[in-house]
C-alpha cells in the first residue's frame, strides 16, 4: 500500500481497505457486511495522547470527496475529532472521553441522534460539537447507567434529554449528492468555524471545539440512536454490496 497524506493511518475492521489514489488522496472500501460491523478509516490519533494531536484553531481544512452511493447504510465522513473511545494502541492508552467533533457527518437510517436544537437524527450535515468537561473516571459508569436506563420508560426520555444537556451542538443538512464529486472546506477559528461546499457557505456555527483534535475520515456500517422515544441503542446496519468513500486534494493548515 502506498503512503497516505499528512501521516494518516489506516484502522480497519471487518474487511476495509484503504487504497491510497494519490500524494494527496485515498479511496476507503468497504466489504459486504450483514452480520459483522466493518469499518475503514484514516487518522492520525491511534498512537498519540489527546493532549498530543495534531490540529488547533485557527486552521483551515479542504478536500474534494465523493461516495460510492447517494444514500449509504451506516456512517461516514471526514473533519476533526476527539476520538472519544476509549482504547490501547501502540503503547498508548486512553480512557473514554466526552465528544468533541467539527466535521462534515453522514448517518443513514436507523441512526437518529442530534444535539442541535431542531436538528435531524439523520443525514449530510456539517456539524459541530462541544461537550462538558466531565472527568473520564466519571463518564464510563455515567454512561453505562444511561445505556441501561434510557429503555424504561418512564424515566427514559429524562435520561436522554440528560444526556444531550451535556454536548453543545450546532448542525446543517447539506444538499449535495454525496455520489458526486464536491469540494468541502471547514475553517475552525477559536470561536465558530465556518463550513462551505463548493465555495458556499453551509453553517457558520458559534459552537466549536477547544482543541486539540485529530483528523478522521472513515465509512462504516454502523447506526446509533439517542432518542427520547427510543432511547439509547447502538448496531450494525446489513450491506448487500461493497460501498467506498474518495477523499482527494486534502489540505490542512
Amino acid at each position: 500500500m502506498g503512503s497516505l497524506p499528512y501521516g494518516l493511518r489506516p484502522f480497519l475492521l471487518g474487511g476495509g481497505q484503504v487504497q491510497p489514489s494519490d500524494e494527496r488522496g485515498f479511496r476507503l472500501v468497504l466489504p459486504p457486511a450483514r452480520r459483522r460491523y466493518a469499518d475503514a478509516q484514516v487518522d492520525d490519533c491511534k498512537e498519540r495522547r489527546r493532549s498530543e494531536f495534531r490540529w488547533s484553531p485557527p486552521i483551515s481544512l479542504r478536500l474534494r470527496a465523493q461516495a460510492s452511493h447517494a444514500s449509504p447504510p451506516g456512517t461516514l465522513g471526514f473533519g476533526f475529532w476527539n476520538d472519544p473511545f476509549g482504547l490501547s494502541f501502540a503503547g498508548v492508552r486512553r480512557l473514554p472521553a466526552a465528544p468533541e467533533a467539527i466535521w462534515f457527518f453522514y448517518g443513514s437510517p436507523p441512526n437518529d441522534f442530534t444535539f442541535a436544537e431542531g436538528g435531524s437524527g439523520h443525514g449530510w450535515k456539517a456539524a459541530s460539537l462541544r461537550s462538558a468537561a466531565i472527568p473520564p473516571a466519571l463518564l464510563l459508569p455515567a454512561a453505562a447507567a444511561a445505556f441501561l436506563s434510557s429503555r424504561l420508560p418512564l424515566v427514559g426520555p429524562t435520561v436522554v434529554r440528560s444526556v444531550k444537556s451535556k454536548v453543545a451542538g450546532a448542525e446543517a443538512i447539506l444538499s449535495p449528492p454525496l455520489d458526486e464529486w464536491h469540494e468541502y472546506r471547514l475553517v475552525w477559528q477559536i470561536d465558530a468555524v465556518q463550513f462551505e461546499v463548493d465555495g458556499e457557505l453551509a453553517l457558520d456555527a458559534p459552537i466549536t471545539s477547544r482543541g486539540p483534535l485529530g483528523f478522521v475520515a472513515w465509512i462504516d456500517n454502523q447506526y446509533a440512536v439517542l432518542s427520547e422515544s427510543r432511547g439509547i441503542r447502538f448496531g450494525v446496519v446489513p450491506t448487500e454490496e461493497p460501498a467506498w468513500l474518495e477523499v482527494a486534494d486534502l489540505e490542512i493548515g
